[in-house]
């Protein structure tokens, strides 16, 4: 009853349709928007990396052994079927072409990362292992490779929104100086471990993901803020207004907020 009073009374303004927004105004094309698409090509990075290790690893000889020898060999002359590590690792990189392209959000440097980092793959790909082992092009896209992922957390959070706790600050950190434990694991096992296979694929997969990671908290973020924006160019209450609304509050359009009940 009370809300049907305020409605008679004027309180709650009827909103004028040729108000409303339209796609043209900009709400729903936002420089800050991470489009779904995005959230899909960053996800798709570790998932085709992943699947293709795990499928090419059922396709090779009884003498290769998963935890001893790298993605790379599979990839290589020595492989068996080796198309199938050669287009996920390819794949993999335009996905990231895909994610950096679509995360407008992210300030210029971090885009570019990731199209080095998607580079990296595609280079890693296209420079297959001999049978003597990896040639200097192939370590110099290895490295690089690994070295942007492992820094990229970092350069994200240095223009990250404070409220975006999960990709910024001590978050940020925690995630960095993990990845670089993880490059440093690889590394130990190239010159003395007996588990390379092992570390490069849990480093590989686990570093791919975090892309998908900012795409998915980035727009989980900007949603909220967006539905404010379309609430007061429309002249609706904002959804934090509700609950006051509900309590007898009058409702302000100018200021998208409930004035106290009267």
């Amino acid at each position: 009853m009370a809300r049907i009073r305020r409605m008679l009374t004027g309180a709650l303004p009827l909103v004028d349709p040729s108000s409303w927004p339209r796609p043209s105004q900009g709400l729903a094309r936002s420089p800050e928007d991470v489009r779904s698409w995005t959230v899909i090509s960053a996800a798709l990075s570790p998932l085709l990396l992943t699947v293709g290790w795990l499928v090419a690893d059922a396709f090779q000889a009884r003498s290769y052994s998963p935890i001893r020898q790298t993605v790379s060999v599979m990839a290589g002359y020595t492989g068996t079927d080796r198309w199938i590590m050669t287009w996920a690792m390819m794949l993999t990189g335009v996905c990231y072409f895909v994610t950096a392209s679509g995360m407008t959000t992210l300030w210029l440097p971090a885009r570019i990362l990731l199209v080095v980092a998607g580079l990296c793959s595609i280079g890693i790909a296209l420079s297959p292992e001999p049978v003597t082992g990896p040639t200097p092009v192939h370590m110099a896209w290895t490295t690089l490779g690994c070295a942007t992922i492992a820094v990229w957390p970092a350069v994200v959070a240095l223009r990250a929104p404070p409220n975006l706790a999960a990709v910024s600050g001590r978050n940020a950190v925690v995630v960095t100086a993990l990845f670089a434990a993880m490059a440093g694991w690889v590394m130990f096992e190239i010159w003395f471990g007996h588990s390379l296979g092992l570390a490069e694929r849990l480093t590989a997969s686990t570093q791919s993901a975090w892309p998908f990671v900012v795409a998915l908290v980035w727009r989980r973020a900007i949603g909220p803020r967006r539905a404010a924006a379309a609430a007061r160019t429309v002249g609706w209450p904002s959804p934090e207004a509700a609950p006051a609304l509900r309590s007898g509050a009058e409702y302000s359009p100018q200021s998208g907020a409930p004035d106290r009940p009267r």
